[in-house]
């Protein structure tokens, strides 16, 4: 089992995308804002620098110009940019990580040591015994590659992503067939606000029940308070979140209604 509560709440780039609540995406203080509103997990994206390490942030080019690749760790920190390991240090150990594999053009050509998901697995296999991971991407081919060293990560989680244009009758069986632990779908996927006149269109319980009979567990990615609800009752197993204050109080508000 990946996420112990249903549906655990992740807080998406730490306490949300852009700049939430006074805090910047993906830096160690929006990660620690999450923490201290009682998150048991955060999603954090990575790229590589040009010196090997892998730097904490969602887009692919600097705000000084040129792709992240380009810059060292050094360069990228001056700018604010975090390393891996720097947030990993920085998060209390009993909170679980995302970690959102970035691939980049040069993974095709650079030698294979060199490649993102490399990177990656060198990490896990430094950390996979201090917290719990998922490890994840757009690219199935980084989490296949990882799933090909699963020996060496221990029980590390794997999950392929799906954005709007992967719909999820094509995301959830590549997912399972790539011996994958998760599929992580944005929201519009999950067909919440269609008309389900037409066979065509599978509603939100039956694509979570199909994940469920095919050994995937389910996170949504990234719905408004009352799209959380939503998915909590179709089955999720986590929403990622960037209102994570909204989010807890709409599922905790349905929990007593139900109740």
């Amino acid at each position: 089992m990946i996420f112990d509560s249903k549906p655990s709440i992740v807080g998406h780039r730490g306490f949300g995308s852009g700049h939430r609540g006074g805090y910047r995406e993906n830096t160690v203080a929006s990660f620690l804002a999450a923490v201290a509103c009682g998150l048991c997990w955060v999603e954090l994206d990575v790229y590589r620098s040009r010196d090997g390490e892998l730097v904490v942030c969602h887009d692919p080019v600097a705000n000084s110009g040129g792709a992240i690749v380009t810059h060292t760790a050094a360069e990228l920190a001056a700018e604010g940019i975090a390393t891996l390991t720097e947030v990993l240090t920085a998060l209390p150990a009993d909170v679980a990580v995302d970690i959102d594999v970035k691939t980049i053009i040069n993974d095709a050509v650079d030698p294979p040591p060199h490649r993102t998901h490399s990177l990656v697995a060198d990490v896990l296999r430094r950390e996979h015994r201090t917290r719990r991971f998922l490890v994840s991407s757009f690219d199935p081919s980084a989490v296949a590659g990882l799933a090909g060293q699963r020996e060496a990560l221990g029980d590390v989680a794997l999950g392929l992503i799906a954005g709007s244009g992967f719909p999820a009758r094509h995301a959830i069986p590549a997912a399972a067939n790539l011996g994958l632990d998760a599929v992580c779908l944005h929201t519009d996927l999950l067909n919440l606000h269609a008309e389900h006149s037409s066979p065509a269109v599978l509603t939100p319980k039956r694509i979570v029940q199909t994940a469920h009979q095919a050994g995937l567990e389910v996170m949504a990615w990234s719905p408004d308070p009352d799209d959380a609800v939503l998915l909590a009752a179709a089955g999720v197993d986590a929403v990622c979140v960037n209102d994570v204050p909204g989010v807890q109080a709409a599922l905790a508000s349905a929990v007593g209604n139900r109740g």
